[in-house]
């Protein structure tokens, strides 16, 4: 696949991806969270905030590989 059909794939999936992500989560700390403390508030949207980075970086990566020539 063309890296340029990649990236017109990937970038809608990777918008559309981290716009559910937020809302799943921030649904979840509100429904999970609303007794707790602020540090445990902290610490739940401090390690979901940052996690999303690692299947986005894997769509990135996927966008940006060259495929081999058959």
């Amino acid at each position: 696949m063309r890296p340029r059909v990649k990236k017109l794939i990937g970038m809608p999936a990777l918008i559309v991806g981290v716009i559910v992500y937020a809302l799943v989560v921030m649904m979840v700390g509100q429904l999970k969270l609303a007794q707790s403390g602020p540090v445990a508030q902290l610490a739940f949207f401090a390690f979901f905030g940052l996690i999303w980075i690692v299947p986005a970086a894997l769509l990135i990566r996927w966008m940006e590989r060259v495929d081999r020539p058959r």
